[in-house]
C-alpha cells in the first residue's frame, strides 16, 4: 500500500469531517425520538431527544469553528461553496438551539409541532452540509496537493 502524504489542509478536512458525522447522527436521532414520543406519549423519548440535541449542539459548534477557519483559508475561487456549507451548518446550529430551548419545556409541550419541524429542519441542514462535504463540491484542485 503507497503511503499518502497528507498536508495541513487535508488533515483538518478530514478531523471537520469526522466531528460532521456527529451531529448529522444527533439530529437524525433527536428526529427520531421526537416521533417516537408522538406515536407513545412516553416522556422519556423527549429527553433523549432533549440529550441528542445538546451533543448535536456541541459537535456542531466544533464544526463551526473549524468551517469558519476552512472559509478563512481557503482560496477565493473556493470560498463560495465553502460559505454555502457554512450557512448551513450555522442555520443548523440556531435551530438546534432554539430546539434545545423548547425541549426543555415541560415534558407534554416539549415537542408538539413546533418540536417535531424544528427538528425535520435541523436534521435536513445537516444532511445537506454532510452531502455538501462528502460530494467533493467543496475541496479546491489546490487543496488536495
Amino acid at each position: 500500500m503507497p503511503l499518502v502524504r497528507m498536508g495541513g489542509r487535508a488533515a483538518l478536512r478530514g478531523v471537520h469531517r469526522l466531528f460532521l458525522a456527529f451531529p448529522v447522527a444527533l439530529f437524525t436521532t433527536a428526529l427520531a425520538t421526537d416521533i417516537a414520543y408522538l406515536k407513545t406519549a412516553e416522556l422519556q423519548w423527549t429527553n433523549f431527544s432533549a440529550w441528542m440535541i445538546v451533543g448535536a449542539l456541541v459537535f456542531g459548534g466544533v464544526v463551526g469553528v473549524l468551517a469558519i477557519l476552512d472559509a478563512i483559508t481557503s482560496p477565493a475561487a473556493a470560498r463560495r461553496p465553502r460559505l454555502i456549507y457554512l450557512a448551513l451548518i450555522a442555520a443548523a446550529w440556531v435551530l438546534g438551539l432554539i430546539n434545545a430551548f423548547k425541549h426543555s419545556q415541560d415534558g407534554w409541550s416539549s415537542v408538539g409541532a413546533f418540536g417535531l419541524i424544528l427538528s425535520i429542519l435541523c436534521t435536513l441542514l445537516v444532511l445537506a452540509a454532510g452531502l455538501l462535504a462528502y460530494s467533493g463540491w467543496t475541496t479546491h484542485r489546490e487543496d488536495v496537493r
